[in-house]
């Protein structure tokens, strides 16, 4: 027992969070809960550290110099445009390292967007939530029924597999090349179902519904529900005429 206590200490890492937003702090927690050791966090604006020292108490906001140092693993829970040219920029500046796990969390990209950091010899990994945050505790209950996106280097793949599963979600790996397709399915299921129920939610407040959300919170649920288990049918042009 005290050999299996010593290689699981071992195997912990040393975690950075660059990104103090919703998904940066549920990374935070989940990894944590995994047993991993936070290192620190970034945290920019006011309301993210807030948010910080309202979810994660005592624990260090650090520069991200400073921050990559310091940490094993590095998850970049930063907005899609930003990944390539703040990799590039800390690349230059030597702030990579030979075995060092460096994540993203955006679903645009594959490992691609993390090529400086591979240059340097760390490990590149794309692992997206399919989820939406609220930014709340939610998020943490939500993580045990999402599925995560993990794109990675074959040798990679394990490791992972394994963060993902120890955060306590389901893993699904995408190619690569395969990473433009999944994000526009990603952007059209959240963008659209948005737009939609928020389109159903002012037709009835327009007739003077004031529990429109109430109303159609069922419907809504079940019509996913359905959609989801019937799966992919073609759409004709035909269905759309009246």
């Amino acid at each position: 027992m005290v050999g299996n206590e010593a290689a699981r200490q071992q195997s912990r890492l040393r975690v950075g969070i660059v990104g103090a937003g919703p998904v940066g702090v549920t990374f935070a927690q989940a990894l944590a809960g995994a047993g991993h050791f936070l290192a620190g966090i970034t945290a920019a604006s006011v309301e993210s550290r807030e948010r910080v020292e309202s979810t994660l108490p005592g624990l260090d906001i650090l520069p991200v110099d400073v921050l990559l140092k310091q940490s094993d693993l590095v998850v970049l829970a930063i907005p899609a445009d930003q990944i390539g040219v703040s990799v590039e920029g800390w690349a230059k500046l030597n702030l990579f390292r030979p075995g060092q796990i460096v994540i993203h969390t955006a679903a645009d990209f594959g490992t691609s967007v993390l090529s400086a950091a591979a240059a340097a010899g760390a490990v590149p990994i794309a692992i997206h939530p399919a989820m939406s945050f609220s930014g709340t505790s939610l998020d943490q209950v939500r993580v045990r029924d999402s599925r995560f996106a993990v794109t990675a280097p074959p040798i990679a793949v394990p490791i992972a597999l394994a963060l993902v599963i120890e955060m306590g979600a389901e893993p699904t790996v995408i190619a690569e090349e395969d990473r433009p397709k999944y994000a526009e399915a990603i952007s059209v299921a959240t963008t659209f179902s948005g737009l939609v129920v928020n389109q159903a939610i002012g037709l009835l407040a327009d007739i003077g519904l004031p529990e429109a959300r109430e109303v159609l919170s069922t419907l809504l649920h079940s019509s996913v529900d359905r959609a989801l288990a019937e799966g992919y049918q073609a759409i004709e042009p035909e269905d759309f005429r009246g």
